[in-house]
């Protein structure tokens, strides 16, 4: 087992006000628990997602195409899958996963990727029981989502099922200036879909490149997180409906310039978070639950790839930040995260993003 060094000290962000105040450090607070880190795969090349079934199997997969399973005993095996059609460029490529609910009875899985045909698509698959391939069944489920087919830029794809069984589709802007606002697009927005039939409606807009979604666990909270342009990352507390006030609309080009929520939008809704100036470049996110985690329990934690660590927001039941800190064994240590993944075992599952087949999934549990 590999352990990361403590960190001496954390960073505290500033909570979204008119203008965010730029990071700050701050000591992680006093008694929080010690985590331990553990590398269960390495040599993996982007990964972009894990999820893990009811059996405990891991499954990875990484942005330019393939898919990982590790065993319960520890065999990592490539899992066959057709992919032919998967468009690679840029941020784009085979990206968020998701199980169904019902995984046991159906062994479904969804993934979100980009399509050579000019689209992104969340792809429906069975999966076979020794795990050693993957078959389309609905391909796609959801069709559509906007794709930058020159740079693959913004292509959002992160997947969640809210607690009333809807798979979430957090999507992003392609950096098209028009697309956040315009409600008969599907880009910049968190749809939700049903996962029998494919029926998608927007859920909220607004948004820039959704990167992360998260469901507070005993309720009904559902988080995004997504990147900012030069400043301001943002976590949003969802509501249907709700527009959270990205428009780069500048006359026909993508003006970059304007605040993440744009205040002369009716009715925007500000952010719980912002990171302020400079963006640390928020990813995947998920709570952590249950006990054993000590004074972790609870808790929002956030992948920074710029930052390369992971955000920690306490928040309170209406869903405001109260505390907030980097979790000190992921600090720097890494690199890059891209994905966490609460796991059916209680573990916290994380993917790096640095490339060149450097890559790794962790498990983090409480030390002890």
């Amino acid at each position: 087992m590999r352990r990361a060094p403590l960190a001496l000290v954390a960073l505290l962000l500033v909570a979204c006000s008119a203008d965010p105040a730029p990071a700050t450090a701050d000591p992680v607070p006093e008694g929080t628990t010690s985590l331990a880190v553990e590398v269960v795969a390495d040599g993996l090349d982007n990964p972009w997602d894990v999820v893990e079934a009811p059996d405990g199997t891991l499954l990875v997969d990484e942005r330019a195409g393939g898919f990982t399973a590790v065993l319960p005993d520890g065999t990592v095996r490539e899992v066959r899958a057709d992919l032919d059609d998967l468009f690679v460029d840029g941020e784009t490529g085979l990206m968020g996963l998701a199980l169904d609910p019902a995984f046991e009875g159906n062994r479904r899985l969804y993934s979100c990727q980009g399509d050579r045909a000019g689209s992104i698509q969340v792809v429906a698959w069975t999966v076979a029981p020794d795990w050693s391939s993957l078959t389309r069944v609905a391909d796609p489920l959801v069709g559509g989502l906007p794709l930058n087919e020159t740079s693959g830029r913004h292509g959002g794809c992160r997947l969640e099922f809210a607690p009333e069984g809807a798979l979430l589709i957090g999507t992003g802007d392609t950096a098209s200036g028009d697309v956040s606002q315009d409600p008969d697009s599907l880009g910049g927005k968190v749809l939700r879909a049903d996962p029998a039939t494919g029926e998608v409606e927007v859920w909220t807009l607004g948004h820039r490149n959704v990167q992360g979604l998260a469901v507070r666990p005993g309720g009904t909270q559902v988080f995004s997180v997504e990147h900012g342009p030069d400043r301001d990352d943002e976590v949003n507390l969802l509501r249907e409906g709700a527009n959270y006030g990205w428009d780069p609309d500048g006359g026909g080009s993508y003006d970059e310039s304007v605040p993440m929520t744009d205040p002369d939008i009716p009715g925007a809704v500000p952010a719980v978070w912002s990171s302020g100036s400079p963006t640390l470049a928020t990813s995947g996110a998920t709570f952590l639950d249950g006990a054993a985690w000590g004074d972790y329990d609870g808790v929002l934690v956030i992948g920074l790839l710029k930052a390369q660590g992971v955000l920690a927001l306490r928040l309170d039941d209406a869903g405001e930040v109260v505390e907030q800190f980097l979790v000190p064994e992921l600090d720097g240590t890494y690199g890059r995260i891209r994905s966490l993944r609460s796991g059916a075992d209680g573990a916290l599952y994380v993917t790096t993003d640095n490339g060149d087949d450097q890559d790794r999934l962790l498990r983090i549990t409480p030390a002890g």
